[in-house]
């Protein structure tokens, strides 16, 4: 017997497995897919951005983001790079630039030159910008790998290809499976992304481009790879990325910097990522069925995976409230649906 049955093996059901097996707690974690890969995690852009987000988002998102950093750093050595965020925007578009700042914090201006000196290689075009120093990113892929690693450590463990049904004597079993979860008033978000390599182009940190269109974001990623993305299209389709969007995607990134028109396009992939009517995540439990969910995480499940899963550790092994992300009890739902 385990104590806690997890399925999905996304950063929802991995942070939880985690934040578990660190109290001592019995884990397992079983994953439809044959392994890591095809998760929204997967496909995720893998930026811990709390200050820029609050352009867009509740204030909870930064605040509890901010907290996620340190956690991410103790997963494992290397993990995450503390580089900060840059935000340009073209000339034409500096009324963007100055909303976005006057919608977040944290941030100082930074000029022509303080760009140049942040980042070489960005196109010259760029007169002023923002600047987030207390802001981060890492390779979502390595960070799920990360948590595998160190949920067996601690003698958790991690079954793939599982079907949907598996079921095992446990104490409590969490739903952490995104979209395939019963839960009602979920949505798909679609996300898509572009996996780059250029050799001849460095760069340090996160940099986004405000546009009037789809907003563009630039990660860097181990020997020259960078990911690109991402659009926010209101759809739970999950096939190939656009014609539209791939144009979208390399014109931008052309125009940040100008090398990228010689990249190899590596990798393209659509993520679909779970939301609820307010973007924001929540703690479901099923009484009855001894079932906790962990869902909704829209664009912030490596921000705020962390803090969800400690909150819905907390409340599994002493029935403690988070003050933000409370456990609400959805039996009644179930009844009223016979």
């Amino acid at each position: 017997m385990v104590d806690y049955l997890i399925k999905g093996a996304g950063v929802a059901g991995l942070c939880a497995a985690l934040a578990l097996t660190r109290r001592g707690a019995k884990v397992r974690v079983v994953e439809i897919r044959p392994s890591l890969a095809g998760h929204a995690s997967w496909y995720a852009g893998g930026m811990l951005a709390p200050y820029c987000e609050r352009e867009s988002a509740e204030d909870v998102i930064e605040r509890r983001g901010v907290a996620s950093l340190d956690w991410w750093d103790g997963v494992t050595d290397d993990l995450v790079t503390r580089a900060g965020t840059l935000v340009v925007a073209n000339p034409r578009d500096g009324a963007d630039l100055d909303r976005f700042a006057a919608m977040t914090s944290a941030h100082a201006g930074v000029a022509a030159g303080e760009i140049s000196e942040l980042e070489p290689d960005l196109s010259p075009r760029f007169q002023r910008g923002l600047y987030y120093k207390g802001e981060a990113h890492m390779d979502p892929r390595k960070a799920l790998a990360a948590l595998v690693t160190a949920i067996e450590a601690l003698g958790g463990e991690i079954l793939f290809s599982q079907d949907a049904d598996y079921q095992t004597e446990c104490a409590f079993e969490l739903d952490c499976r995104g979209l395939k979860s019963p839960l009602q008033g979920l949505r798909g978000v679609r996300g898509e992304m572009l996996l780059l390599h250029m050799p001849e182009i460095t760069l340090t940190r996160t940099i986004r481009l405000l546009h009037p269109r789809i907003p563009l974001y630039i990660v860097p990623r181990a020997d020259h790879h960078f990911m690109v993305g991402a659009t926010m299209i209101e759809s739970a389709h999950g096939g190939p990325i656009t014609a539209r969007s791939m144009m979208e995607f390399l014109n931008a990134a052309y125009s940040v910097v100008p090398a990228f028109g010689e990249a190899e396009i590596v990798e393209s992939g659509v993520g679909v990522r779970p939301a609820f009517a307010d973007n924001l995540p929540q703690l479901q439990v099923d009484s009855q069925k001894r079932c906790l969910s962990i869902n909704g995480y829209y664009r912030h499940g490596f921000a705020l995976g962390p803090m969800l899963a400690e909150a819905a550790a907390d409340w599994l092994q002493d029935q403690s409230q988070d003050e933000d992300f409370p456990v609400t009890d959805i039996s009644h739902q179930r009844e009223g649906a016979k």
